[in-house]
């Protein structure tokens, strides 16, 4: 059996990791990117503007990281977005649309306890590289 090459994905583009895990790693050509906070990378803290401003730059964070790994949002094919309040969704799904613009990747959702620097939402994703075609049914 051939082994596959790991590589850790990495860009000064998207706020580092808070701990011992990597912005996101490739296997064949699957990248599995680490969860985002709304984190502004000059500041290192949270932006500003709440929930929905927090859930913009998550994604723009996983869009930054996207890039490193040669890939944008179309290449997405699932993600979960972490809440500090599910009733938070709806506001969630209305800028998740802004960023995944049709085929739309498969998702859970999910209300925790806590987030990390007490943000609001967290989002992780999983994408393949190169294009993507939908199928034929």
């Amino acid at each position: 059996m051939s082994s596959l090459i790991r590589k850790v994905i990495s860009t000064a583009k998207a706020p580092g990791p808070l701990g011992a895990y990597s912005q996101a790693v490739l296997i064949d050509r699957t990248v599995y990117i680490s969860g985002q906070i709304g984190m502004d990378l000059s500041s290192g803290q949270l932006v500003p503007g709440g929930l929905v401003e927090e859930a913009k730059q998550a994604l723009i964070n996983i869009g930054e990281i996207l890039k490193a790994a040669g890939c944008d949002y179309t290449n997405v094919v699932k993600t979960t977005v972490l809440l500090a309040d599910i009733n938070d969704l709806t506001a969630v799904n209305e800028i998740y649309k802004q960023f995944f613009k049709s085929s739309f990747p498969a998702r859970a959702a999910y209300q925790v306890a806590a987030l990390p620097k007490g943000s609001r939402v967290e989002i992780e994703a999983v994408a393949v590289q190169g294009p993507l075609s939908p199928a034929l049914l």
